[in-house]
């Protein structure tokens, strides 16, 4: 019998809000947390590229794919995103498959034009050239990955000569390289011209949730035009959840810090499709739940709202990612993961059904087989007495 599989992970930009928090223990957090993912059964996890605001620490997300790759064994890690106009596409490439070789294969490399205008602006890339930047440099470093030929290419931004790789990637034919998608049809675009995976950030925001059945229609659309089939199984959504063992005890934890992630989106963050609303810790909880933004609940609204958002895909994905945040405190977020891993997960990849169906099988025989395993129980306790009487009649 065929089961849906769905995969599940967490997309970490990572939000510590708010910045008085000691950045090195921040970052071990980061680490301690993909680890107690992967002894969940969690299967990936995604780092963001931040290099102002003081707020999303992690400036090179290979550096910390290498370092939580040490310490990990079996979870794949992805750059979520990589802002490839920053970057030269020689370097990228050959930085990828070197982590490709270091991880067996478990790298992942996540690709957008960069999120923050205040990073592109300190190396001065104006916010209007970024998405025809990564068009243009998705192009390079794709044949660069997959192309013996020499390339020589010159923008405003690097030069190449005749540059080509020195080693062949560890994954055959290539670890896997997706694109970010939020509102704009650029992400989308890039997926279906070069055969790669989509990563729908912020799929449940008012336009994105919107976006998420037309972001496939469009990669697609795309796809066929460039001689590709695409794969529902490469497409990741991600949405922000807390979950705790009821509606309220999930409200309590959010108002830890809901409201210096909100704080940081509505006033530092340049990241307008990532509008949250609300001025107060209530009215902000109240929107991310009524908007269907995001889940702060139990781990059955956690299930509705993975559902609704594979009716509204229209056709199913392939991993639910969640977007992590720091809404409630440590110890609350790690009860968040544990349920669910525990309730959700399964719920999505069918490793109860059995287990179910077996249940509801020993119940409904429970009373036969109770009164068969108690006669036989009787008539063993017989046949000793009798035994142990018939001994003592020959002494």
């Amino acid at each position: 019998m065929t089961r849906r599989r769905l995969r599940f992970g967490a997309f970490v930009p990572p939000h510590h809000v708010p910045v008085r928090q000691n950045p090195t223990y921040s970052l071990q957090r980061d680490l301690e947390l993909v680890q107690l993912m992967e002894t969940m059964g969690f299967e990936e996890a995604w780092f963001g590229e931040h290099h102002s605001c003081g707020v999303e620490p992690i400036g090179d997300p290979l550096m910390f794919i290498a370092h939580v790759a040490a310490q990990t064994q079996r979870i794949k890690l992805g750059t979520g995103v990589l802002s490839l106009p920053y970057h030269n596409p020689l370097w990228v490439a050959d930085r990828m498959v070197l982590l490709d070789h270091l991880t067996r294969g478990r790298a992942m490399l996540g690709l957008g034009p960069g999120a923050l205008s205040t990073d592109a602006s300190m190396i001065g890339i104006e916010a209007s050239e970024q998405r025809d930047a990564l068009e243009f440099d998705t192009g390079v470093l794709m044949h660069l990955l997959t192309h013996d030929e020499p390339l020589t290419v010159e923008t405003p931004r690097y030069k190449l000569v005749e540059a080509r790789l020195q080693m062949d990637t560890y994954t055959a034919p290539l670890f896997e390289v997706a694109t970010a998608a939020i509102v704009s049809p650029s992400g989308p675009r890039l997926a279906g011209k070069y055969d790669l995976g989509m990563i729908s950030i912020g799929a449940t925001s008012a336009g994105g949730f919107d976006a998420v059945g037309h972001h496939w229609g469009t990669l697609t659309e795309r796809a066929h035009e460039f001689g590709h089939e695409p794969d529902r199984d490469r497409w990741r959504l991600v949405a922000p959840f807390h979950i705790a063992e009821t509606r309220d005890q999930a409200r309590k934890d959010a108002a830890f810090g809901i409201d210096a992630w909100c704080d940081y989106l509505q006033h530092t963050a340049s990241t307008p499709q990532m509008k949250v609303e609300g001025e107060t810790t209530q009215e902000r909880i109240d929107w991310v739940i009524e908007s269907g933004t995001g889940v702060i609940g139990t781990y059955e609204d956690a299930i509705t709202q993975i559902e609704r958002l594979w009716d509204q895909s229209q056709g199913g994905f392939g991993a639910m990612l969640l977007f992590d945040h720091n809404w409630a405190p440590w110890r609350a977020k790690l009860e968040h993961y544990h349920l669910f891993a525990n309730y959700v997960m399964p719920h999505f990849q069918g490793t109860t059904r059995r287990l179910k169906a077996n249940e509801q099988w020993t119940r409904s025989v429970r009373e036969e087989a109770t009164a068969k395993n108690w006669a036989a129980i009787e008539a063993f306790s017989k046949k000793h007495a009798d035994e142990v009487a018939a001994k003592e009649a020959a002494r």
